[in-house]
Order: C-alpha cells, then sequence, then structure tokens
C-alpha cells in the first residue's frame, strides 16, 4: 500500500473532464492519437516521491493507501490547477506590446514581466490577459498505472535529479553515501538544498556533488598514489631478498 515519502513508478494520461481532450500523458501512442506528440519527449514512465508535489495535489493526495495497478482517478478543480482567479484577468495597454512590434490577438500566448498568458480579448488601446492556469477551473480525470514501488537508492536519487532538472553525468552510491558527478559547478546555496532533500527522501548517508574536473583529479591522485605504493613495496622485498 503506497504511502507518504513512497517513491512509485507510473504511466498516466490526463484528460479535461468536461471534453476528455487528453492535455498530458507519459504514453506515446496516446499522445500520437491526441495529437500532442512532442518528438523531443521522452515519453516513458516516471518515478516520483509521494507527498512531495511532484504531481497536482488531487491526484498525489488519491494515490496514497493505492496499490500496484490501474485506476480512474477524478480530480475537482481546486485539486487541479485551482479555480479561476479574476485577480488574474490583467488590463494592459496595447502600447507596452507595440514597443515590442508585437500585434495581440485572442489566444495568443505572452509573456508580461516573466509570467505567462494568454490574450482573452483586444479591444482599441487596451488588452485583457489571462494569466490563470490554461487548464484553471477544469475537472480533470487521470487514468493511472501504478507499475511498481522503488526501493533502489540510486533509481530514487536519479529520479529526484530528473524531477527538479538537475543536469547530472553520472551517480554512485556505496555504503549508503553517494556521489554525484556534473559538468560545472553547482552554486553552495543550490547544493546543500539538494543534499538534503535527497538524503531525507532516499535515507542516504550522505550526498556529495563533484564536477568531472574533481573526480578526474582524485583518480589521478589516487593512481599516483598506488603507483608509489608498489614502487615502495617493491624496493622493500628487492632490499629483504
Amino acid at each position: 500500500m503506497i504511502k507518504k515519502h513512497d517513491f512509485v513508478e507510473l504511466d498516466y494520461t490526463g484528460r479535461i473532464k468536461e471534453d476528455k481532450i487528453v492535455f498530458d500523458t507519459t504514453l506515446e501512442q496516446t499522445a500520437k492519437d491526441s495529437n500532442i506528440h512532442n518528438p523531443k519527449f521522452k515519453y516513458k514512465p516516471v518515478i516520483i516521491c509521494i507527498g512531495e508535489k511532484h504531481l497536482i495535489k488531487g491526484l498525489d493526495d488519491a494515490l496514497i493507501g493505492k496499490n500496484q495497478g490501474t485506476y480512474t482517478i477524478e480530480i475537482k478543480a481546486e485539486h487541479a490547477f485551482g479555480k479561476k482567479t479574476p485577480e488574474l484577468l490583467k488590463l494592459i495597454p496595447t502600447r507596452l506590446f507595440s514597443k515590442d512590434d508585437i500585434k495581440p490577438f485572442v489566444g495568443l500566448e505572452v509573456n508580461v514581466d516573466g509570467t505567462l498568458g494568454i490574450v482573452r480579448s483586444v479591444s482599441g488601446g487596451r488588452v485583457i490577459v489571462d494569466f490563470n492556469h490554461p487548464l484553471a477551473g477544469r475537472d480533470l480525470i487521470y487514468d493511472v498505472e501504478v507499475k511498481r514501488t522503488v526501493s533502489d537508492p540510486l533509481e530514487k536519487t536519479r529520479a529526484l535529479l530528473e524531477l527538479m532538472s538537475v543536469p547530472f553525468e553520472n551517480i554512485d552510491i556505496v555504503d549508503d553515501k553517494a556521489v554525484i558527478t556534473t559538468k560545472t559547478q553547482i552554486p553552495e546555496p543550490a547544493v546543500k538544498g539538494l543534499v538534503d532533500n535527497i538524503k531525507e527522501l532516499t535515507k542516504l548517508k550522505s550526498v556529495e556533488f563533484k564536477t568531472e574536473e574533481e573526480v578526474k583529479k582524485e583518480l589521478k591522485k589516487e593512481i599516483k598514489e598506488e603507483t608509489k605504493q608498489e614502487k615502495q613495496e617493491k624496493k622493500e622485498e628487492k632490499n629483504n631478498n
């Protein structure tokens, strides 16, 4: 039975309840059949940690208490992407778009001060932009297949890094101690947060981030020390003879 902080592997397909339109799926054929296929996206089962907001709240909560198997889960808007908020409908002067050579029209997706919105109306010198999530106010239905519970700390660590979009080259785990290799240095404040999160959820004793360059230097140092030790042993052996 699934409980909070369990790692589970699952496939899912999300549909809008009202019109049954598929808006998200981990299944490639379903994506193709629904005309939402993205050739750049790798369709595969995902590994998530229950209770860590890796899924929308309604789906996350609904999986607690479930076992391996297939489920159809209905989620109310307030537990999905929220209800529509009138305060997120903003009136923006057309001139602000004109200075960036943008001609707003209904349905256009725009970025205003780093926030994405959809143009809902254009009238004279005013544009109404909706900053609600596109699925706000919609009840949803998810078809979910819980494939297995994940216990391997390596799989857990890899899943967390992928979910947090942290680029990495390799993960080595020995005696509950993980070394995560990256191409470039990750800022120290970010590293601390990542380490604390990974340790808490995987129960690893230690987690360390190292760059490829640091790993290479350590390897060279180890080889140098081993060579030195071998020479010393051969010298002692020769003297004893």
